[in-house]
């Protein structure tokens, strides 16, 4: 290979999918001279795992990207790297006799979590049912745009999917280079530095919950959520996969915070809490509504409840 095709490679950002990429057309050892490699790429590709980085390390990394986010973005960040908290295991529910298919959810995700706005990327889909058709497959049988202004439309009723943050979640279990995997909280994350965009996660996820980004995610300056999470909503790269962590930036800050999208449910369809705290209001919901979860013959065992009020 050139020197010329060389440095051609390392004026593009060198992360895992990069090089493995360029192993494909005989790049196989990293003494070959990358004259033009910047100290911060080579540090992203060197970084640890996130599970092996002490605190050191971890603030060293957090520090590198904050500086790239600004210079890419003109804002000051804060990334934080909140560990879950003791005795909590994040649930869901979601009321399907309430839900007017608004999609107010979608957006304030949108917002929240700084999902590219060109191309789109949507974390949660919000399906539309005929009442009193007997479906079968979830997905395929379902109307997923829908015109927004004109619900709740008479004989239809609405089902918003996101990631089910699954107890045993087929997802984590494909991951080549263990770039996903399930928190303590209940939380499935994923970090982008250490995803190559293979897509094995979005093939083994029943739900279709998980994003690709086809190109690098666009967001305007004044839309950039500035308060991140290493493992949630800080900015993607392109060719990363991404998903719902239950707005970790925020859930684990303090305990009673809800994600966005509860915040913004006008009818309060949305309802999120500790699975092991009897006194929460998703154990209630559980204990005392006609409950199902979504696809639950898979033995993904989902932490997303649907019910019906009683």
């Amino acid at each position: 290979m050139s020197k010329k095709n060389i440095n051609h490679i390392c004026d593009k950002p060198l992360r895992r999918r990069t090089l493995l990429k360029g192993a494909a057309f005989g790049l196989t050892s990293l003494a070959l001279p990358f004259g033009n490699a910047d100290a911060s790429v080579w540090e992203s590709f060197f970084q640890k795992h996130f599970h092996q980085m002490n605190k050191d390390e971890l603030q060293k990394v957090i520090a590198r990207l904050e500086n790239e986010y600004k210079e890419d973005y003109g804002k000051d960040f804060n990334i934080k790297s909140t560990k879950p908290i003791d005795g909590v295991k994040f649930g869901y529910g979601l009321d399907l006799s309430r839900c007017i298919g608004c999609r107010r959810c979608v957006y304030a995700c949108v917002e929240e979590n700084n999902q590219s706005r060109d191309p789109q990327i949507h974390w949660i889909s919000v399906l539309e049912f005929e009442k009193g058709h007997r479906w079968v497959n979830v997905f395929e049988e379902a109307t997923k745009y829908y015109n927004p202004h004109t619900v709740p439309e008479e004989g239809y009723f609405y089902m918003p999917v996101q990631c089910q943050q699954c107890e045993n979640p087929p997802c984590v279990k494909v991951c080549p280079t263990k770039a996903t995997w399930k928190e303590r909280d209940g939380i499935t994350v994923v970090d982008y530095n250490w995803c190559i965009g293979c897509r094995y996660c979005m093939a083994a996820c029943p739900y279709g919950a998980r994003r690709f980004n086809w190109a690098k995610p666009q967001i305007a300056r004044e839309e950039i959520n500035t308060e991140t999470h290493y493992l949630g909503n800080r900015p993607r790269y392109k060719g990363v996969v991404e998903k719902c962590t239950f707005c970790i930036q925020r859930t684990r800050e303090e305990p009673g915070t809800y994600p966005a999208c509860v915040e913004i449910c006008p009818v309060g369809a949305r309802k999120f809490g500790n699975l092991l705290d009897p006194e929460s209001e998703i154990r209630y919901s559980i204990e005392h509504k006609r409950v199902f979860r979504l696809k639950e013959d898979l033995n993904t065992s989902p932490k997303f409840y649907y019910f019906f009020a009683t």
